[in-house]
């Protein structure tokens, strides 16, 4: 069962786990399990989601309940007018304390159209919240620097938290494609919990029907201790 966070006439919010899909995709054929499919059945009527979650990040999804709202909020999150997000990451290394990543992303292959431009304008702003060092040796290094990070995309390209994370040679750990895999294996060793670190702990809009300004906030779970538990030395 989905802990909702909001629901009202036109719309409900959700926490999603790490590692449940939004909707079915031919890209993970074999998965059984879909947020959209749990939360209709949860609540006993057809839902829409209107943005999307990567399967391995955590929090606030958000779903319309009938074409209209689903409409007005897809219009809404395609121009990036009345929402903000607010995701948790981290990553290796140690970023500067604050930052704006200002780099355009090519399409996803998966998502090309003859008619749109191959290459996007993509723009993240970035805080450091907290440096971690962890008991692992990394090259030359007797410990891997990690920092917990904010991030607050101001526009809404695929993967691009991810990817501009990468951009900025600081990947969020726990990621397969933009990451190093022995470096996750062995955080995820080390801490005992394998996952994507990244987080969409807050969601701000107006209403799309009522204008009202809501304020959709879902803490991480019990594994984001597991890093103040495991600092070096």
């Amino acid at each position: 069962m989905l802990q909702i966070l909001f629901r009202d006439d036109y719309l409900a919010a959700v926490h999603k786990p790490p590692g449940l899909l939004v909707h079915r995709t031919g890209l993970d054929a074999g998965e059984t399990r879909f947020a959209l499919q749990l939360l209709r059945d949860q609540i006993g009527q057809p839902v829409w989601p209107v943005h999307r979650l990567d399967k391995g990040t955590s929090g606030v999804l958000l779903f319309a309940l009938d074409t209209a709202t689903a409409r007005a909020l897809g219009q809404a999150f395609e121009a990036g007018h009345g929402l903000h997000k607010t995701y948790q990451a981290v990553v290796r290394g140690w970023p500067a304390e604050e930052g704006l990543i200002d780099h355009p992303l090519r399409r996803m292959p998966d998502d090309m159209r003859t008619e749109r431009e191959e290459v996007q304008d993509a723009v993240t702003r970035y805080r450091t919240l907290e440096r971690y060092e962890l008991p692992l040796a990394d090259g030359r290094f007797a410990t891997t620097r990690c920092a917990l990070l904010e991030l607050q995309p101001l526009t809404g390209r695929r993967h691009q938290l991810r990817r501009h994370c990468k951009h900025m040679a600081h990947p969020i750990i726990g990621d397969a494609t933009h990451g190093k895999g022995p470096l996750n294996r062995a955080v995820a060793a080390s801490l005992g919990e394998q996952r994507l670190w990244l987080h969409a702990g807050r969601l701000e809009l107006t209403h799309p029907m009522t204008g009202a300004a809501l304020d959709i906030r879902a803490p991480g779970g019990s594994e984001w201790s597991l890093w103040d538990a495991h600092l070096a030395g």
